[in-house]
């Protein structure tokens, strides 16, 4: 097991750290309303963190006509980009990364989002001087639950798995936290209950960054791995 390289987290974003799970839910809900095939806002929330390819995979089969794939995408895109200016940050999740940075811990931010997206995210959280790496879309071949954001985001910030712990707000994070052993840290201010989480094989559960923050001395993240 390597030990020489610094502990770190890797945090998701998207509802985790930025509160924006039930604004992708509205913007997938309603491109899905305009090309005539609706489902249910809950089935969609369910389906938020997986990329937009697994996520109509999910909702729609995967046996389903594809060409409209591109138009369901751009449509989301557009509406969800009307929020970019309102995006508010979950309760003290800038004041989580300044206390993992002070405890000497290196601060990944693993999304897949898009370029645009991730600057909308880093100007709503505002931590940018506690950062050391981010990811986007564009550092992944396979969207969650695949684990690629997750190998990509060890790669840039030259992180070993066997030395970080994940925090994220979905079942496909824990989910792709698991394919590399990476314990994950769930919160469930993104919707998704704490039973939900622990289910899927979240080592702890939290209700928002702040909740976390109040006990960090005592979690997962306060026992640097290795």
């Amino acid at each position: 097991m390597r030990t020489d390289k610094p502990a770190g987290v890797l945090f998701d974003v998207d509802g985790t750290l930025v509160d924006t799970t039930y604004l992708h839910t509205v913007s997938w809900w309603e491109a899905l309303r305009q090309t005539d095939q609706p489902v249910p806002m809950a089935v969609v929330h369910r389906s938020i963190g997986m990329g937009s390819d697994k996520l109509l995979d999910h909702l729609l089969g995967p046996e389903r006509d594809r060409d409209a794939d591109s138009k369901l995408r751009d449509a989301h895109d557009t509406l969800y980009a009307e929020y970019w200016e309102r995006l508010t940050p979950l309760p003290r999740a800038a004041d989580l990364l300044r206390a993992c940075a002070e405890r000497g811990m290196r601060i990944v931010l693993a999304t897949s989002a898009s370029e645009p997206e991730v600057g909308a995210l880093r100007r709503a959280l505002a931590a940018d001087d506690v950062i050391d790496t981010i990811t986007s879309s564009a550092d992944a071949e396979q969207s969650k639950p695949a684990p690629d954001i997750l190998v990509a985001a060890l790669e840039q910030s030259g992180l070993a798995a066997e030395r970080v712990v994940f925090v994220g707000d979905s079942v496909w994070d824990v989910v792709a936290a698991g394919k590399l052993d990476i314990p994950c840290v769930g919160l469930t201010c993104g919707g998704t209950s704490r039973g939900e989480l622990a289910g899927a094989g979240a080592v702890a559960v939290y209700d928002d960054p702040a909740a976390l923050l109040g006990e960090l001395a005592e979690s997962p993240l306060a026992r640097p791995r290795g």
